[in-house]
């Protein structure tokens, strides 16, 4: 029954976690059981095996289906063949094959032997007695059924067992004498009727129709995936007697016909036929005698339609199947699944618990007491196989009795099923089931793309659930040792320190070496929160023993009884006394067992010898060997395949006997089942990516394998072959030599192994191949293999990153990158790294992993050939054969490896309020608006808590005790004390008082260590606490209304200052909080204070106010210090107090400490384009960092008197916030939820390429790109000539104003430059003389754009409202002419020009800041208004034919225009949750396309044919102006790097992509005038466009004169 059956009560009873009847799981494997007798259909088999299974193999992994034959016959003796406990094992193959196969099953291959009747290896009693009484009268046959067959009293009831036939040469007579007796007395009962009717076909029934009737004709529905090929020779009853023919049909002894056999098969054939004819598929032969020769050529016919239709038919089947599950699947049918696998073991598990009931009372217990209060999650640990398993399913089962009915209980045992071994599909599938089980919404994809966001969204989750106030909670997570990231981990982030109200969560984990459970003592360290379980008494032993026993329906002798107890004296330990039991029920009543192992590793040890004993040491060993050494376990399908490269197996195997063909190689299936059988319980079956994987189900049988067959060499053999397996080396034809010991000389046999490509098909990946193979290559010592085939692999990068995510490609990256010592695989885990935000913002798709890759390891190819180097070629191979329309790179320009950027994280949150540094712990601490306090490892890059309680926004955090504790204060009034290292809020204190909104909130902490206080500090009051008790020392209120601005803390005077609104200081004890004076500020006239900082040493306050004064102040009075511009924004002191920064408008100015006061540092201020928000100084005051309001961070140097290091790409909102901590420094904003993490070491450490800094927008280029021109930075009057290829600056240009604007005509090598005065300087590109100088039309009118025309024969220049059009003579020349202004006109409009355009024949097109757009014609002085636009035009461009034009504006709008028709063509709105807005936009060279800058830093091109978006790509930064080259485009960015790429478009575009297929929030709307105007002939007005919604209607496009010419 498939998930997508389950009913709605069924769904609701596995959220809640209760088991019940489950119906089976879908399955994701094609296992087909073949049936046929042993040597009639040889040829058959080998013909099958050659080219029929490997069709059905790839169809199979294209649909992500794993393939699996089960040819028990193949590579086997005959006596093997027909072995009575063969015919079991069939059968329990073929039930197999039925319950997990997805569509066919079972193939019998049916010609004209019937085969022989194996002798039952189990009589009941019962039917004993009735055979013996026919019997009884022929006493020569009763003793020869007596001497094969024994009693076991020891099966309930009892049963005599078949006991082994002799020896190989005895063996065939023997079983046909039993079976003619045993047949002849089942006749007689039968005819007396003391036996049914099936039971009499038990002596009667060869193993094939025994195969028939199970995998065919005794299905109650349908065919369930039967299929029968029939072989019928024509002719053969004229030459049966033959003895060439005798070989084909059944023989008796004495070689004769055995015509009962052909009766019976005869039978046979005829009900197949009548009850399922539809599975009949009949091939008819001529007969003749050499009719098995491969020279035969109507065998050979036969042979290839027999192929050719077992696939047509298997792939039919699987299809069918696929498309009914496709029909009745579920929406989460994987949650479902997951749920139920983990039901299913905890039903198994507690099957036969017994004992623990004081503990799982006094657990019980502990549940009750907090259910109704915070409390610490339950830790039951002890060592591997103490049942702590089955302590917690018995307590899953328990809960909702405890907690009532309703409780939710989830249930994991962890490392049994892929979801459940690592932290972030763990935590996904709980999520899922809570929010499911509460009716709560599920987490959006943006959270659950990344782990950090998920471990949030869950500790909020458990709160979600506690404020229900309803059902509870109970989580229990069974072996925590499992769950691979703790293995690596310092701390078990996700693990909530407390939990809230009505939610539990309970854990086990192994006690001993392994160091898991001290990970978690990190996390939790309440020591009451630890439960031992220990060792079941003897008498519980026992008593679990018996309910073993049975379960299975045995007993054992007293004797037996005995001996098992004095084996295992006391022993109270579940693990070794379910070994025991599973030794004790092969027991027969007659056989006298050997005393049992006292250990469990010694019973390890035992059953390893049993099983070497019983099926030989080297199969053991490499079966054994190879599961223990996978990385999550290997499939039936798999292993066999392993075993069938594995020489020395095979070789074994052979030792014998000689292979079935000459051609191909195989293991014998028959060998690795017996195997299997026999491990029974030892091997775990684990859903691994949809499949079944085998793995060891105890530790310490994994840990006996490994010290048995995986020592010194042996290891890195093992891991060799599964590399070799999973690299496909032995795959697809390519064949193994071999030298087998029956025939002596070297074969090169094909394997017939699964191929083993990375993608099976366009979208089904190999999943197997990508999570094992990078293991096996690690242990098995091929590091060069791992780095060419793994980590520089961009088609593996590729396929992991698409298929699993980017943080699986990173967890791959961390776990294999330290044991290779290459440098290049650390600057791809890097580049990696830097990728996340447009994995976040676009998803995983391949164009954008090549993309990144491409453009930041490009840098190195040269530098780095031999694998940086071989990924950049291979990406561009990739985008050469790229069957869509994309951007290529190239050239390297965005931020490479070795940069300032380490790391952009994002939280589960709202914008970032505080944040703070546990430099010890290396944690980094972050309020938010929605009053949640963050603590992130930054070595791990990971939250480790979430801390809740505040309701209101974290206004201020303060780190103390060596980075242990912290304290935060929010807008909800409260102070809440934190330890950081284990998560848990040590108190709370109400700093309140009233509740009335409009009282200000605490916006200010001061913590004193030596005397444990925390003061608080508000408008209104000031609060002392005790940091130990939480007991008020103190409390300050306001007498005035008169509010307080600054609050300082003078420690070493025992002082407390404030500074009021209205300049008055007042000095107060901070022991007691007593007044100890007032005064008003004496060298402050009419300002108030706005910001003040503490400098300790000398116990002053150095404070800001609202005209730019600074004063420094203390107890003994105050002192102006400076005077600046503007109003002060902040000020900040060094960690030293040495250095102060004080920050105003768009200024920071930077003082000096000497021993009376601060004086001025440097004679020029850091100015900055937009309002410095923050700033902080770096290690050893050699570095200043400051944040703008323009999301921009830069870095000063202050040791070079203030030149600009640097310019940093924020968060795309405004800087608000830096922490500084050592060399890193995070930046954040109010506005965001993500935070940047930089290193300012790399300032120190030599650049692969040294980005131009230019933050004004304003850069223009000349020479393809070669050299960029940018105003300076702190000197706007001049202009940097950036020289690309040499990263330096070449020269500067001196312009005596600010420039405001530069253009650069190519041809005429010319620069143009706008200037604030209003003049247009134009320099000569190739010489520094002869500038030549255009002045403006008025006074003090600044240049606010100039464009020219494509053809570059004139020049347009926009001031306010004015535009001057200017010829440029013979452009060609080396001595260009600039003639006067050809026309000027005014605009006559109240807003001012913010863009302009400019064509050969005067025309020009201008935008305003309002939105308004106009074509004027000089020549014919008219104007048309061009309406479409409802904010800032940010840019127009006109086509280099010049008949269509482009605009675009704030709105994210841009229109394609007609510029003959004075109409727009296409509209096209573009906007994403991320931002908004257009910066800049050109043509193609060829008038195709349009390229476009977005805001939200994005390229997109837009088809100008049919106004379709064909392609967007995430650049990380914004791009000021795009120019067309070519075949692409150059952009330079506000990163400094300049992008050079390819847009490669393919003729046909049927099969484009949707370039937002994956972009989160974005919508694309396309109107078309054409489409619209047909539509309103029509009468029919609808949407025409190509996105999801219709904007505004069109506007009507009229004249209208605007302009007064001049």
């Amino acid at each position: 029954m498939s998930v997508g059956l389950l009913s709605p009560g069924t769904r609701r009873r596995l959220l809640q976690g209760q088991a019940g009847a489950l119906p089976e799981p879908p399955s994701s494997s094609v296992a087909i059981f073949i049936s046929s007798t042993v040597s009639d259909m040889d040829a058959e088999r080998e013909a099958l095996q050659s080219t029929a299974y490997p069709e059905v193999q790839s169809f199979c992994q294209k649909h992500g289906l794993m393939f699996e034959v089960v040819d028990l016959r193949w590579g086997i003796q005959d006596t093997q063949a027909t072995d009575h406990m063969t015919t079991e094992l069939c059968l329990e193959e073929l039930d197999r094959c039925q319950k997990t196969s997805l569509g066919p099953a079972f193939v019998a291959l049916l010609g004209d032997q019937y085969g022989p009747c194996p002798v039952p290896t189990l009589i009941e009693e019962k039917e004993w007695e009735t055979l013996k009484a026919q019997l009884i009268t022929r006493p020569g046959d009763l003793e020869l059924v007596a001497h094969h067959f024994q009693r076991d009293e020891n099966t309930v009831p009892p049963t005599y067992v078949l006991q082994a036939l002799g020896t190989r040469e005895t063996h065939g007579p023997e079983e046909a004498t039993l079976t003619s007796v045993l047949r002849r007395g089942a006749q007689e009962a039968r005819k007396l009727g003391l036996i049914t009717q099936e039971q009499w076909h038990r002596y009667y029934r060869s193993v094939i129709e025994w195969e028939i009737e199970r995998g065919l004709l005794s299905l109650t529905d349908g065919d369930q995936g039967a299929t029968v090929f029939l072989r019928e020779i024509r002719d053969l009853n004229k030459h049966i007697l033959e003895d060439c023919t005798l070989k084909m049909v059944d023989r008796l002894a004495d070689g004769c016909l055995d015509t009962d056999a052909q009766n019976l098969l005869s039978n046979l054939k005829g009900r197949i036929a009548d009850t399922q004819p539809g599975v009949l598929k009949a091939h008819h032969l001529p007969w003749s005698r050499d009719l098995v020769n491969p020279q035969n050529k109507a065998h050979a016919r036969y042979l290839k339609a027999l192929g050719e239709q077992f696939v047509a038919r298997a792939n039919h089947q699987i299809l069918q199947r696929l498309q009914e599950l496709e029909a009745g699947r579920q929406e989460l049918a994987w949650l479902y699944q997951e749920i139920r696998h983990h039901l299913r073991l905890s039903v198994e598990a507690t099957r036969t618990f017994c004992g623990r009931q004081e503990l799982l009372a006094q657990v019980g217990q502990r549940l009750l007491q907090s259910n109704n209060h915070p409390h610490t999650p339950l830790v039951l640990f002890g060592p591997p196989g103490i049942g702590k398993t089955a302590l917690m399913c018995k307590l899953a089962e328990q809960v909702p009795g405890l907690l009532g009915c309703k409780t939710v209980t989830i249930l994991r045992l962890l490392g049994t099923s892929q979801m459940s071994c690592d932290a972030p599909s763990l935590l996904q599938s709980i999520c899922f089931q809570v929010c499911l089980a509460y009716g709560l919404p599920l987490p959006p994809a943006q959270v659950l793309e990344v782990h950090t966001r998920v471990v949030q969204f869950f500790h909020t989750l458990l709160h979600t659930v506690s404020c229900r106030n309803f059902e509870s909670l109970v989580i229990l997570l069974d072996s925590v040792d499992d769950v691979d990231s703790i293995h690596r981990a310092r701390r078990v982030p996700w693990l909530p320190s407390k939990c809230p109200p009505r939610v539990h969560l309970i854990l086990s984990a192994c006690s001993g070496q392994q160091g898991v459970l001290d990970t978690v003592q990190q996390t939790l360290m309440d020591p009451e929160s630890y439960w031992e379980v220990k060792p079941l008494s003897s008498n519980q032993g026992q008593e679990m023993i018996q309910l073993l026993l049975t379960a299975s329906r045995r007993t054992l002798s007293p004797g037996q009884r005995d001996l098992l107890w004095a084996s295992l004296p006391e022993c109270g330990h579940p693990g070794q006394l379910r070994l025991a039991f599973e030794e004790a029920r092969k027991w027969a009543s007659f056989i006298v067992p050997a005393p049992l192992a006292s250990t469990a590793e010694e019973a390890m040890h035992q059953l390893c010898a049993r099983l070497e004993q019983t099926h030989g040491q080297l199969l053991v060993a490499r079966v054994l060997g190879y599961i223990v050494s996978s990385r999550q376990g290997v499939s039936e399908a798999e292993l066999k395949d392993i075993l069938s490269l594995d020489d020395e197996v095979l070789q074994a195997v052979y030792q014998d006997w000689t292979p079935p063909s000459k051609e191909l190689l195989r293991f014998p299936p028959l060998l690795w089942v017996r195997l299997r059988r026999d491990l029974g319980n030892c091997l775990a079956r684990r859903p691994v990516d949809g499949f079944t994987l085998l793995a060891i189900a105890h530790r310490q049988l994994a840990e006996v394998v490994r010290e048995r067959y995986l020592l010194g060499p042996e290891k890195a053999k093992r891991h060799g072959m599964l590399a070799d397996f999973f690299l496909g080396t032995w795959s697809q034809g390519t064949k193994k030599l071999i030298t087998l010991p029956l025939v002596g000389k070297p074969l090169n046999l094909d394997r017939k192994v699964a191929p083993q490509p990375l993608w099976f098909s366009d979208t089904v990946a190999n999943l197997r191949k990508l999570k094992e193979l990078p293991y096996h290559l690690l242990h098995s010592g091929r590091i060069q293999e791992l780095k060419q085939e793994v980590l520089g692999n961009m088609n593996w990068i590729s396929c992991r990153g698409v298929s699993g995510g980017i943080e699986s490609l990173l967890d791959d990256f961390d776990l294999y990158a330290p044991h290779v010592d290459c440098l290049e695989v650390g600057l791809v885990r890097e580049a990696l790294q830097l990728c996340r935000p447009a994995v976040e913002l676009r998803g995983m798709e391949r164009s954008i992993l090549y993309t990144e890759i491409l453009a930041r390891l490009h840098f190195f190819a040269t530098s780095h050939p031999a694998l940086v180097g071989q990924l950049c070629q291979q990406a561009q191979s990739w985008f050469r054969e790229c069957p869509h329309p994309v951007l290529v790179p190239l050239g390297g320009f965005l931020q490479p490896p070795g940069g300032p950027l380490l790391v952009t994280l994002t939280g589960c949150h709202k914008g970032i309020t505080a944040m703070a540094w546990s430099l010890e712990e290396k944690l980094l601490v972050v309020g938010t608006q929605d009053g949640i306090v963050a603590v992130w490892d930054m070595e791990e890059q990971q939250v480790i808590h979430i801390l809740t309680g505040h309701t209101g926004e974290v206004r201020c955090v303060k780190v103390f005790a060596k980075g242990t504790q912290a304290i935060s204060a929010s807008k909800d009034r409260t102070l809440r004390l934190w330890n950081l290292l284990s998560g848990q809020e040590k108190f709370t204190i109400w700093d309140g008082g009233s509740k009335d909104p409009t009282e200000s909130q605490s916006w200010s902490l001061h913590v004193d260590e030596a005397k444990k206080v925390v003061y608080s500090a508000s408008s209104s009051k000031v609060s002392a606490w005790n940091l130990e008790t939480a007991e008020l020392v103190f409390h300050i209120l306001r007498d005035t209304s008169d509010p307080w601005i600054c609050t300082a803390v003078l420690a070493s005077r025992a002082t407390l200052l404030t500074v009021s609104e209205g300049s008055v200081l007042s000095l107060w004890s901070s022991a007691t909080g007593k007044v100890q004076g007032k005064q008003h500020l004496s060298g402050i006239k009419e300002e108030t204070p706005t910001c003040g900082v503490l400098v300790q040493k000398p116990g002053q306050m150095v404070i800001g106010f609202s005209k730019g004064s600074i004063s420094l102040v203390s107890s003994e009075g105050d002192s102006l210090m400076e005077k600046l511009p503007e109003a002060v924004g902040f000020l900040v002191v060094s960690e030293d107090e040495s250095l102060l920064a004080a920050g105003f408008g768009r200024s920071v100015r930077i003082f000096l400490a000497d021993s009376q006061r601060f004086h001025r540092f440097m004679a020029t201020d850091l100015e900055h384009e937009d309002t410095v928000e923050t700033a902080v100084f770096g290690p050893e005051n050699n570095l200043i960092v400051t944040g703008s309001r323009d999301a921009l961070i830069q870095v000063w140097s202050l040791s070079e008197q203030g030149t600009l290091l640097d310019i940093l790409e924020g968060v795309g909102a405004p800087v608000s916030l830096l922490a500084q901590s050592g060399a890193l420094v995070a930046s954040a904003s109010q506005q965001s939820s993500s935070f940047k993490v930089w290193d300012l070491t790399y300032i120190q450490k030599p650049r692969v390429s040294a980005p131009f800094l230019d933050r004004t927008g304003l850069t223009a280029m000349s020479h393809n790109g070669s050299y960029i021109y940018f105003p300076k930075i702190g000197d706007k009057n001049k202009v940097i000539i950036w020289d690309l290829a040499e990263g330096e600056e070449q020269d500067a240009l001196d312009t005596s104003s600010e420039v405001r604007c530069l253009e650069v005509a190519e041809q005429a090598k010319l620069l143009f430059t706008g200037l604030i005065s209003g003049i247009v300087l134009v320099f000569p590109l190739n010489s520094r003389q002869d500038v030549t100088c255009i002045p403006p039309p008025e006074a003090r009118k600044a240049v606010n754009c100039m464009a020219l025309s494509k053809g570059e024969e004139c020049l347009a220049i926009a001031y306010d409202n004015i535009v001057l059009v200017l010829d440029i003579i013979n452009p060609r020349d080396p001595c260009p002419v600039i003639d006067g202004p050809i026309y000027t006109f005014y605009t006559q409009l109240p807003v001012t020009i913010s863009s302009v355009a400019v064509l050969a024949d005067y025309r020009v097109i201008y935008g305003m800041t309002n939105g308004d757009l106009f074509l004027y014609e000089c020549a014919n002085s008219k104007v048309f208004p061009l309406e479409a636009h409802g904010s800032r035009v940010t840019c127009v461009e006109v086509s280099h034919k010049e008949q269509l034009a482009v605009s675009g504006s704030e709105e994210a709008l841009l229109c394609l225009w007609d510029l003959q028709a004075c109409k727009w063509k296409f509209e096209m709105s573009y906007t994403n949750s991320y931002c908004r807005g257009v910066q800049c936009a050109c043509f193609s060279k060829d008038d195709k396309y349009v390229y476009a800058g977005l805001r939200d830093r994005s390229i997109i091109v837009w088809s100008v044919l049919d106004g379709t978006l064909l392609a967007i790509q995430f650049v990380h930064a914004i791009v000021n102006r795009i120019i067309p080259t070519s075949n692409g485009f150059i952009a330079p960015t506000r990163h400094g790097y300049l992008i050079r790429e390819r847009f490669q478009c393919p003729s046909s575009r049927a099969s484009q992509q949707d370039p937002l297929k994956n972009f989160k929030k974005a919508v694309w709307m396309v109107k078309s005038r054409q489409r619209e105007e047909l539509a309103a002939a029509a009468g029919t007005l609808q949407d025409s466009g190509l996105g999801n919604a219709q904007r505004n209607k069109c506007k009507s496009n009229k004249h209208s004169q605007v302009c007064l010419i001049v």
